[in-house]
């Protein structure tokens, strides 16, 4: 994996669900990340229910966040519904965090 891509999953695990205490990649919101030869990084991600009340502002945030990281050109974010996220999207890490 590229030193960009790193940096841009670190910058992602940065990024927290305010109701939940596990970062957004953990959470499994996360579903596709990738970065073209330009360096443009295309990302889909989903919310943890359509009716969230960050639906605006954290796709905003993330986009803003992957745009600090060096070397990235453009951000080209889209936030999708298919599949619905559920518990199951979610790393072994952030089941133990909650309890699961």
């Amino acid at each position: 994996m590229s030193n960009i891509k790193n940096k841009v999953l670190e910058e992602i695990k940065k990024i927290y669900d305010p109701e939940i205490p596990v970062n957004i990649y953990e959470l499994g919101l996360i579903y596709k990340l990738k970065l073209d030869e330009k360096n443009k990084v295309d990302i889909e991600m989903t919310l943890t229910s359509p009716n969230c009340p960050v639906a605006e502002s954290l796709p905003k945030q993330v986009k803003e966040n992957i745009m600090k990281v060096e070397g990235v050109s453009d951000v080209n974010l889209k936030l999708v519904w298919e599949p619905p996220w559920n518990k199951d999207k979610m790393s072994e890490a952030a089941k133990l965090e909650l309890n699961l």
